[in-house]
Formats: structure tokens, sequence, C-alpha cells
């Protein structure tokens, strides 16, 4: 039967989420709690893969057991349970469904929504969790150059070249800076995205922000799919994984 968890996790300890030779990340970290529950090795399939250092409210993986466990609504509360107390305190677990068996953690999903977090005055209580940016921002304008990514559809120049994409075609539904309370949040919503896409974004608008180029050069470096024209990719700290959307007809209740 195959499950899916629903987690949260507070990257800064960790080398992102895909599991990697001799460091620390969440999947392996997930892994060894499923593993030490259960009794049993088990492999954890994630949604997508978090850079180092990048936090998610909310994350999705799938891990299958074998037929002869088979867990119940109460069966699941009490192993949600158990597994955080397992786990450190820094990913939490907070439900697990049972999903047909072709339901992917990656695959299946059909929209992605990340928060990138901004600070315009010093603040030791987000320091962890923002970037800060002590110059005038033009926000007018980096929300124009964000509406312009939303009519766009190859993000070639906010990729490293050759990651292992078979295209850098992404469709972008939302794109949208707000102010709250000397607070910037950049909020967007695709069905998919590249590696470091959205940092690379954030930092080139930001770059923008300061007039540092015109909105020509922005649409000419979305043109030119040339990752070395765009700006610096933003710190992975201020970087949240918000929200996974999946089909509802891939959940199964349990009995």
């Amino acid at each position: 039967m195959r499950y899916f968890i629903k987690l949260s996790y507070k990257g800064t300890n960790y080398f992102g989420w895909q599991k990697q030779y001799n460091s620390n990340t969440v999947q392996s970290t997930v892994e060894n709690a499923l593993s030490v529950y259960f009794r049993l090795p088990l492999k954890v399939t994630g949604a997508g893969r978090t850079d180092t250092g990048v936090h998610a409210r909310e994350f999705f993986a799938h891990f299958d057991l074998p037929d002869n466990i088979s867990l119940s609504d109460i069966d699941i509360q009490k192993t949600v349970y158990s597994l955080n107390g397992i786990l450190p305190p820094d990913i939490k677990i907070i439900d697990l469904f049972k999903v047909i068996r072709s339901a992917h953690a990656r695959f299946s999903a059909i929209s992605r929504t990340y928060r990138y977090y901004i600070i315009t005055k010093p603040n030791p209580f987000l320091n962890d969790f923002s970037w800060f940016v002590p110059f005038p921002l033009n926000t007018n304008l980096m929300n124009y150059l964000a509406n312009l990514l939303i009519q766009n559809k190859d993000f070639s120049a906010f990729t490293k070249k050759n990651y292992n994409n078979k295209n850098n075609v992404c469709n972008l539904n939302y794109a949208k800076w707000e102010n709250k309370k000397n607070i910037l949040i950049f909020t967007i919503t695709s069905d998919r995205f590249l590696h470091n896409m959205v940092r690379a974004i954030v930092g080139t608008l930001i770059d923008a922000g300061r007039e540092h180029i015109t909105c020509d050069e922005f649409i000419e470096i979305i043109k030119s799919g040339n990752r070395s024209k765009a700006g610096s990719s933003a710190p992975a700290k201020g970087l949240f994984l918000e929200k996974i959307e999946y089909p509802p007809d891939i959940y199964i209740n349990c009995a």
C-alpha cells in the first residue's frame, strides 16, 4: 500500500531534501525515522528537491508498505505521533494519507507554491527565515516584471544549464510581491519549478527593484535563456515551499 506523508521542515541544518552521500538531508532523516518505526528498510520519494537551507511549510513524499501492513485512521494518528517523537524538532510530520498505487509525490502534483521573504529593516527574529535588503526597492516595477514572467514559458535564464531537465518549460499562473509591515513577500505558483529557479528570479527582480537593470533588459534576460545574464540567486534562507496541490482522486479513505 502506498502512503503520502505531509510534512514541514526548517531547512537550516540540512543539505536540502535529496539524500546525498555523507550529508545530512531531510530525505535521509525521514527514511531513518520510518525504518525505525516500522522495523524494516523503507525509501521515500519526495515532491521535489529543495536546495540547502530552503524551508518547507508543506512538503509531500510517498513510501510503500508491504501488503500485510495496513493503517487504519487510528493507526495513522498513532504513527504520526510516534514518528514525530523519532524525528528531530526541525522536521515534523503533519499527516499520513493512503493513496492509490499510481500516485506519485513528484509527478502527480498539479501545482506548487513558493514564497520568498525579504525584510527591509533588521529583525533578529526573522534572520533565519528572510533576506535583509537595506536598499530602496521599486516594488511597482518588480510586480510589473513578475507579471511578465507569467506570460513566459521558457525559464532557461533562471536555471543552471544542463541540470537534468528534459525541458525548461514551466506554466506559471501567479507571481506577485506584497508589502506587509516591512516584510516583502514574493509568492509564485507553477505546475513545476526548475533547479534554483525561484531564487534566481528573486535575485533578478531585486536587481530590477534597485534599478540596476531596466524593464527592457529584464525582457532580454528572459529571451536570452542564459543564466549568466540573470541576477545572482537570492539566499536560500528566505525561501519557503508553501503548498503543493494534488488531484483529489488519488486519496483513499482509510477504514
